[in-house]
């Protein structure tokens, strides 16, 4: 099968043929339908990430259909279409994975990273770590679900979104135009924080009822003329800067949640908190149980992301182009 092997920091994808691997006590070997590429990827590649495993095949953001499954598996059956995601195992009997918290395991294994994932034809998973894909739902264009889709999802759920609320997203990209769509479908009210108005007739289109110009005035006076300041506020955007910046947008009582963050610490100002019981939380990004709600949530309201199918191939290019700032719409490796 061909695969492509991530043999090291700083170096490019390595295409090598490799055998069909067997799955093994509670495993499935899936046949990959298609791969989202994300920029945890990238950050594997760039060195950002220290528990990553040598040589690793990337990709967690996978679509496939089980063709075969190990001893002692019952569950998924052949032929059953499986999603998997960032999380791909845990220790299976601390209190977090007891409760169904498997992402907060301190023992968890990342898909992708320590484990092999989704760039290649085919890769064997932990058959309760995969998520049976509902009916009729396009294998391709939800890939990025299994993380973006979670991710967003997740996020404003833990967040505790109401229908009620008003709600900033800090970056219309791939986690945050999805986050957009779910909150407005969650019946919510939404702003877009972008850096310039260029990306405001897309944040209305996906539903959102203003737009906030860093470029052109603060986002946190901004908000706070928003009706009292926004109820929970989700950055989407690769910079902690910028997710600090909004904090005093935050009405009483409202959450600030990190899905994208950069190198730079998170420092905020703790009299405002305390004045108005602010909350400040990074969520990772999602137990199975999640992606289970993520997906079902998406088709109920039809919630893809907008995708561009790519060859395995042509990984390193994609790559390399988001390396650069010029990644586009979000890239997924489809398999024939």
């Amino acid at each position: 099968m061909l695969s492509a092997l991530a043999t090291a920091a700083g170096e490019p994808l390595k295409l090598t043929e490799r055998e069909v691997p067997e799955p093994g006590q509670g495993e499935v070997l899936v046949k990959i339908t298609a791969c989202g590429i994300c920029y945890t990827d990238l950050d594997v590649l760039q060195g950002h990430w220290p528990i990553a495993r040598f040589p690793v095949v990337p990709g967690h953001e996978i679509t496939g259909v089980v063709t075969a499954t190990g001893p002692g598996v019952s569950w998924p059956q052949a032929g059953t279409p499986v999603g998997a995601q960032f999380l791909g195992d845990s220790c299976r009997h601390c209190e977090y994975c007891a409760r169904g918290d498997q992402i907060l395991c301190r023992d968890k294994r990342i898909t992708g990273i320590v484990m092999d994932g989704g760039y290649a034809e085919y890769a064997v998973l932990k058959a309760d770590f995969v998520t049976p894909l509902p009916g009729g739902l396009d294998p391709v264009a939800a890939a990025p679900l299994m993380c973006a889709g979670l991710t967003a999802f997740n996020s404003l759920r833990q967040a505790g979104i109401t229908a009620t609320s008003r709600v900033a997203v800090i970056g219309a990209g791939g986690v945050g135009a999805l986050a957009v769509r779910y909150a407005v479908a969650m019946g919510a009210r939404v702003a877009v924080i972008g850096r310039s108005d260029r990306g405001e007739a897309a944040a209305r289109e996906l539903g959102a009822e203003r737009f906030i110009a860093t470029r052109d005035t603060d986002p946190a006076e901004a908000l706070r003329a928003w009706d009292g300041g926004a109820n929970l506020i989700l950055n989407a955007a690769p910079s902690t800067s910028a997710a600090a910046a909004t904090l005093t947008g935050l009405a009483p009582d409202g959450m600030l949640v990190l899905c994208g963050y950069g190198p730079e610490p998170l420092t905020l100002p703790t009299q405002p908190m305390a004045l108005n019981r602010l909350h400040a939380m990074i969520n990772p990004s999602g137990s199975p149980h999640d992606l289970r709600d993520t997906l079902a949530f998406s088709v109920a309201h039809g919630i893809l992301p907008e995708v561009t199918p790519v060859g395995l191939r042509d990984a390193n290019v994609v790559l390399d182009a988001m390396a650069g700032g010029h990644a586009g719409k979000r890239s997924v490796i489809t398999f024939g």
